[in-house]
């Protein structure tokens, strides 16, 4: 077979042999799990040790041990340095010309008169169009328009906080004073104009109007071209913009979304200036901490330092988490409080009823949690819903084992719940508000018990009803819950050609080993939590329904980002089927290392189309493009 055809068929042997590999593996599984379950005769009568783990095999240990603290931290510190790899540039404009009013104009001088051949400029807050005009004597200026007439130099809500290039009206004349007007109040970071040989105009051959410096003062910023690493890109025109918009005291831009997530976004924007790695830092961030918290809540599911540190492995080199929590939008901190408040009710479900102390902190953490979240996303609501059924499930349970012992401890725990899960998130969401009142007016320490501080957070919520449900909406790159099931329909964050013929583009969607092994591994979870009642199951398939189920209903535009906080419960259910391997498979450390191995490698093999990397065509033509029609990288 010539080297041609190998290479040709290579997009169809990989998602064969991944989900061929997933198919294997989950049947082994099943094939242990059925084989435990039968009565199994003595081996010095014919029985089969050969597939069981030995009867001297120690009971799982779920205490923390030093082995726990080095695993870990080494997942988490090399995923960390991964993650943070080429997130984005730390330099950008940060001095800006504030034009306070429509029809007031900048004017920049050039030493001497000569041809313009582009001018670039970085966006800041607001939008409208600039009328650009050139002049050679400062009497008689040229507007500069595009082909149909249009403004040639615009400041659109899609443009902001990136570098734009103004259209010229082709080669002009030399000309010796470049006039910008603002069409309303507008914030513009830098203009660097080329001239006649295709380079930027020295800075001290310019001669800004007075007032008009901070158009000027930082040119070294300037990028060859525009990327995603220095500049914004997809719904971070939104949540970024909005994150200073807060900072700076200004009615945010963006107000479909409860206000904590961009709060936090903020920090990083604080630390590092608005720049790509400033508005990215934070998400980054509690990307990485997801890690330690899943891995604490592997160990006290199941107690193996092994299948806790295989399935955080896989969680944290998954496509979706990786992608996701690189771009400065609050998915990730949806999902950071939704692992963390299944983390806590997990810890509550898993403590003996009589250490009331610590079951009554693990359930008020999870209320924190809980009410964090949905103050960064409605999102958390559908989580919180799942964390009530687990919480009836346990009552349930225990009721059938001890009637009268839990009445009173059932009616306790209810009081205990309407304070950790309504009272206490719904003071967090209202105190979230704070940061948008001084936009308003709202002013000073007890600016909460203000009946305008109230207005505002009810008419937001009135707000974000009517926008959510009334959205109608068509994206290139929208899927429907059932896509994103087996990753058919990825969403397409960012795409460029380079001059020399390569491409830069990244998407967000599942490591396809995620997606195909976690959908068997939590049919087998289904399985054990009905047939078994286990409750390990249970707490799994709740939480992965509760996330997903709601999306069935919706009608609107979704994304397979929507998906992401499935992605939690996707992994817990390998992790079930590792755990299950450990207990019963003599040779489980194959099927368990490698699950995790090949979740890497294809890490290391989509890279390119993950963190943006150029690539050539015939790379993702071998080993990117495993369906044509659906794929767009």
């Amino acid at each position: 077979m010539s080297s041609d055809l190998i290479a040709a068929n290579l997009p169809i042997v990989f998602p064969l042999a991944v989900a061929l590999y997933a198919l294997l593996w989950a049947a082994r599984w099943v094939r242990i799990h059925q084989r435990a379950a039968l009565p199994q005769p003595p081996a010095e009568d014919g029985g089969d040790g050969g597939e069981a783990a030995p009867a001297s095999e120690p009971e799982a240990d779920k205490r923390f041990s030093r082995q726990d603290w080095i695993v870990m931290l080494t997942i988490t510190a090399v995923y960390a340095l991964t993650a943070f790899i080429g997130l984005g540039d730390n330099t950008a404009p940060r001095s800006y010309l504030h034009f306070e009013q429509g029809n007031t104009y900048a004017q920049i001088e050039l030493a001497e008169p000569q041809p313009i051949l582009r001018l670039r400029y970085w966006s800041g807050l607001n939008t409208a169009d600039y009328r650009l005009q050139f002049s050679r004597d400062g009497e008689e200026w040229i507007d500069q328009v595009d082909a149909d007439g249009g403004p040639g130099m615009t400041q659109q809500y899609t443009q902001v906080f990136r570098w734009n290039d103004a259209t010229l009206n082709g080669a002009s004349d030399p000309v010796r004073y470049v006039r910008i007007t603002s069409g309303a109040e507008q914030y513009l970071g830098e203009v660097v104009i080329y001239g006649v040989y295709g380079t930027p105009i020295p800075a001290e051959e310019l001669i800004p109007a007075k007032g008009c410096e901070a158009l000027l003062d930082e040119q070294d910023t300037v990028p060859e071209s525009y990327s995603f690493k220095n500049g914004t890109y997809f719904d971070e025109i939104y949540h970024a913009r909005t994150a200073l918009e807060m900072i700076e005291n200004i009615w945010p831009y963006e107000i479909t979304h409860p206000p904590l997530g961009k709060a936090i976004l903020s920090l990083g924007i604080r630390l590092f200036g608005m720049t790509p790695f400033g508005w990215r830092s934070m998400g980054t961030l509690f990307g990485v901490l997801m890690l330690p918290f899943l891995y604490l809540l592997f160990k006290r599911m199941f107690g193996y330092t092994a299948v806790a540190g295989a399935g955080t492995a896989v969680f944290a080199f998954d496509f979706m988490h990786f992608v996701q929590t690189r771009i400065a939008t609050i998915d990730t901190y949806a999902v950071f409080f939704i692992l963390l408040m299944h983390l806590f009710m997990f810890l509550w479900v898993a403590e003996p009823p009589e250490r009331s102390r610590r079951r009554l902190l693990w359930l008020a953490l999870a209320g924190v949690s809980f009410g964090m979240g949905a103050a960064s996303k409605w999102v958390c609501i559908y989580a919180g819903a799942g964390l009530a059924v687990i919480w009836l499930v346990y009552w349930v349970r225990r009721f059938l084992g001890e009637k009268k012992a839990a009445r009173g401890a059932f009616l306790r725990n209810v009081g205990w719940c309407v304070l950790f899960f309504v009272l206490v998130p719904c003071a967090i969401y209202y105190v979230s508000y704070w940061s948008y009142a001084p936009s308003q007016g709202i002013t000073g320490p007890f600016r909460l018990f203000s009946r305008d501080y109230l207005d505002l957070v009810v008419d937001n919520q009135v707000y974000m009803w009517n926008y959510h449900s009334d959205l109608v909406a068509t994206h290139p790159y929208s899927s429907k819950w059932y896509q994103w099931l087996v990753d058919a329909r990825p969403i397409l964050y960012y795409l460029d050609y380079l001059p020399d013929g390569r491409t830069v583009s990244f998407a967000a969607f599942n490591d396809p080993l995620v997606a195909w092994g976690g959908l068997a591994a939590m049919a087998g979870v289904a399985w054990c939590a009905v047939r078994d009642r286990d409750m390990t199951a249970q707490f799994i398939l709740i939480g992965y329904l509760a996330n997903l189920l709601p999306w069935v209903l919706v009608s609107r535009l979704t994304f397979a980002y929507h998906y992401f906080p499935c992605t939690l419960f996707l992994a817990l259910a390998i992790g079930y089927v590792f755990a299950d391997l450990r207990r019963r498979d003599a040779h489980w450390q194959a099927a368990v290392g490698s699950f995790a191995a090949v979740s890497v490698a294809l890490f290391a093999v989509f890279y390119p189309v993950l963190a943006g990397t150029p690539r050539t065509a015939g790379y993702s033509q071998v080993f990117l493009k495993w369906f044509t029609d659906t794929w767009p990288f």
